[in-house]
C-alpha cells in the first residue's frame, strides 16, 4: 500500500490569504440541458452563493414570453448548500440541470442557475484507490479540509496499468465529509482511499480520492483566554 504525503511550507499564511482570483459570477440559462461549469486556473473553488430560480426579468430573458419572467422572487431553497457540496475544493466542476432541479420553486417561470464563487489557495492532490493519503502541516498549524471527493472525473488520473474499462466512467463522483471529520484540527492525518472508507460510488471503476485543504493557525476561543 502506498502513502501520498504533502508538505505545506508555502502555506504558512493561508489563514490570511482570501482568494487567488477575484469573485466570479456564472449564470446558466436552464431552458434546455445546459451545463454550468466552474473552474480555477490556480487554487480551488469556494462557492459563496448559488441561486436556482429568478430574481429579475432581464437575466436569461431572450425569446422568453413575458409571463414566464413575471415572478422575480423565485428561488429554490438549499441550492447554495447543494452546489457547495458538489464543487467546493475542486479545481473544476460541472453542474447539469438534474443536479439542481430537485424541485420546481415556481411553475411556469423560466429559471436559471447563478453561482458566485472565488478561487482559494489550497493544497489539492489525488490519491489512487488502495493508497494512503497523508495530509500534513508544518509545526504549529492545523488542517482545514475544503473538499473531498471519491470517484473518477477524468481518464488521466491514476491509470497506470489499469484496463481501459476501469477508467472510462468519468461521471463517478461522491463528495464526502469523512476526510474533514477525521482530519480537521489535526497537524497531520492519514486516511485510506478505499471503498471500505467511502463506499463504492461506481462498481468496476478504478477510483481516486481528491482532497483540497489548507494549513492554518489554531483559532483561540475567547473564553479560554480569560
Amino acid at each position: 500500500m502506498f502513502s501520498f504525503k504533502v508538505s505545506t511550507t508555502l502555506l504558512l499564511a493561508c489563514s490570511i490569504i482570501r482568494a487567488v482570483d477575484s469573485t466570479k459570477k456564472v449564470t446558466t440559462c436552464y431552458n434546455g440541458d445546459n451545463v454550468q461549469r466552474l473552474s480555477c486556473d490556480t487554487g480551488v473553488i469556494q462557492v459563496h452563493s448559488a441561486l436556482y430560480g429568478r430574481k429579475d426579468n432581464e437575466t436569461c430573458s431572450e425569446e422568453i414570453p413575458p409571463n414566464q419572467l413575471a415572478d422575480t422572487t423565485c428561488s429554490l431553497a438549499g441550492t447554495t448548500a447543494l452546489v457547495k457540496t458538489g464543487c467546493d475544493g475542486k479545481r473544476e466542476c460541472e453542474l447539469n440541470p438534474n443536479t439542481v432541479r430537485t424541485s420546481d420553486p415556481c411553475r411556469g417561470i423560466s429559471k436559471y442557475l447563478q453561482t458566485i464563487y472565488s478561487c482559494f489557495p489550497a493544497i489539492h492532490f489525488a490519491t489512487c484507490e488502495g493508497s494512503l493519503a497523508n495530509l500534513q502541516c508544518d509545526q504549529g498549524l492545523q488542517i482545514r479540509v475544503y473538499g473531498a471527493d471519491y470517484g473518477r472525473r477524468d481518464t488521466t488520473t491514476c491509470i497506470y496499468k489499469r484496463p481501459d474499462a476501469q477508467v472510462q466512467n468519468v461521471l463517478c463522483s461522491a463528495p464526502s465529509p469523512k476526510v474533514a471529520e477525521r482530519c480537521n484540527g489535526k497537524n497531520n492525518c492519514i486516511i485510506t482511499a478505499s471503498n471500505s472508507v467511502f463506499g463504492d460510488p461506481c462498481p468496476g471503476t478504478y477510483k481516486y480520492l481528491e482532497v483540497a485543504y489548507i494549513c492554518e493557525y489554531p483559532t483561540t476561543n475567547p473564553e479560554e483566554s480569560l
